[in-house]
């Protein structure tokens, strides 16, 4: 079976590969572009790109119900431990481990990663997954930089990218970052769950058909895509 991407909202992907099911920033209550509640998810996986409470969400909750794995950087699964989740796997980036779905290897991100109650969340992150139908690069919340390049040379079939402006790249820089990880396909995120990151996709879309080979998906919350 193909795998399966869905983009519930804002940050929010599901991922369901090799009879696993991932959710990367889990981020449900107070969501207000969440396709679905977080009782209707159970992951086997969560991955968490950074400390900030529209990521990190309701990983605790998610977590202790499902007993769902969850991969994120050393200094946030220690503060995980501390909340009561106990199956955890710290990793940092560059750094990349195999799992039974695939490998997944963290990537640098420009942005900040304090956790909900000031702690420290360590380096911000993308992540890399590869997996055997294709690599995904979710980039997590970022600002735009040249190493993306770098990270397009491991072979990008599918990746994610915010698009919102203000707190990550905007539809400029995120065109920019279409073009130096030339992926097959581009995914925007991280646009329009309030007014002061409202854009306009289609017009981004669009750019990205006309100036680089890059194929753009645009998903609703709760749509999905499939690799290959």
């Amino acid at each position: 079976m193909a795998t399966k991407v869905t983009w519930i909202g804002h940050g929010t992907f599901q991922i369901e590969t090799g009879g696993k099911t991932i959710i990367i920033d889990p981020f449900f209550n107070g969501n207000p572009a969440a396709a679905v509640k977080e009782e209707d998810v159970s992951p086997d996986v969560i991955i968490v790109t950074h400390g900030h409470g529209d990521h990190v969400g309701d990983t605790v909750s998610i977590a202790q119900r499902t007993g769902a794995l969850v991969i994120s950087n050393f200094e946030i699964t220690e503060w995980l431990q501390k909340q009561g989740v106990s199956n955890v796997h710290p990793l940092h980036i560059g750094g990349s481990h195999a799992f039974d779905f695939g490998r997944v290897k963290l990537t640098i991100a420009h942005h900040g990663s304090m956790l909900p109650d000031g702690s420290n969340g360590g380096n911000p992150c993308g992540v890399l997954l590869k997996l055997s139908d294709g690599t995904i690069y979710h980039a997590g919340d970022t600002g735009l930089f040249y190493d993306m390049k770098m990270i397009g040379a491991e072979g990008i079939e599918l990746a994610t990218l915010p698009i919102g402006d203000n707190f990550t790249m905007g539809p400029d820089d995120a065109l920019r970052a279409v073009k130096l990880i030339e992926p097959k396909r581009v995914i925007p995120s991280h646009f329009s769950t309030w007014p002061l990151i409202e854009q306009d996709v289609d017009a981004w879309a669009a750019r990205v058909k006309a100036e680089t080979s890059a194929v753009p998906v645009v998903l609703k919350p709760g749509e999905s895509c499939e690799l290959g």
